[in-house]
């Protein structure tokens, strides 16, 4: 009993080592993600500058401050 009870915790144990080595991501991948949120946001700014979709937005705001749905 005592050996299996042993042998389960080894186990429980080295399974938590291999999982903090692998955990997280590294520089590269951080940069990786940086580089793809900035991508993003500036198609996304320039999709919500261009004039149509500008023009939507306002009056969008417009009637929801004026009170109309």
């Amino acid at each position: 009993m005592y050996q299996a009870v042993r042998a389960r915790l080894r186990a429980l144990v080295c399974k938590v080592r291999t999982a903090r080595r692998d955990s997280g991501m590294v520089t590269s991948e951080y940069a990786m993600g940086i580089v793809a949120a900035v991508a993003f946001s500036v198609v996304l700014y320039k999709v919500v500058t261009s004039g149509p979709v500008s023009a939507a937005l306002r009056n969008i705001v417009q009637q929801a401050l004026d009170g109309r749905m």
